[in-house]
């Protein structure tokens, strides 16, 4: 996915993807944020999500480690933070020869609900988004999950051996970390 450069807006560590998500849509920003894992591990050192926004909803999702779009970039990202997230900010106009990539829309409450695990969050997106991006992709759940031959983010993410086998290691490690810290 190629975008301009936007304007950077704000760049911080957040725990959970969610307040990033909600502040977006509370701000009514267009543009894009970058997620980067602070678990290079997981993302191979160079992953980075991005998901784009109009107005606060989110639009498209790609990650570049994967070179994945659409929801099984959000399975990519879905991954334990902390994030670096950096926001930027660009014109509508700017985005829309990027918006026009079907391959990598997300329906607009997905995010919140695949990311941020925040069904609330994500019924105020599809509010917030305009009608006719709720008639051609909402029904968030089955929209991207019925159709033959395509797969969920949920069920790409268990496809990847990989990422699980990243997830598991890292939670011995800690694990591990947390028996020293407690002498057990």
């Amino acid at each position: 996915m190629k975008l301009p450069r936007g304007r950077l807006d704000k760049s911080r560590v957040v725990t959970d993807p969610r307040d990033t998500l909600a502040d977006v849509l509370d701000r009514e920003l267009t543009g894009y944020a970058v997620f980067e894992s602070q678990k290079t591990l997981l993302l191979d050192g160079e992953g980075r999500g991005v998901i784009t926004f109009t107005d606060g909803v989110p639009a498209l999702a790609y990650h570049t480690g994967t070179d994945r779009g659409g929801p099984p970039a959000l399975a990519d990202l879905a991954i334990p933070g902390p994030y670096h997230v950096s926001l930027y900010a660009l014109d509508a106009a700017d985005l829309e020869s990027a918006h026009e990539a079907a391959d990598l829309r997300v329906p607009p409450g997905m995010p919140a609900e695949r990311l941020g695990g925040d069904p609330a969050l994500a019924d105020s997106t599809r509010r917030a988004a305009p009608d006719e991006r709720l008639s051609t992709t909402d029904d968030e759940a089955t929209a991207t999950e019925s159709r033959p031959g395509e797969q969920s983010a949920v069920e790409a993410f268990l496809d990847d051996a990989e990422k699980i086998e990243a997830i598991k290691q890292q939670a011995r490690s800690e694990a591990r970390e947390r028996a020293q810290e407690w002498d057990f």
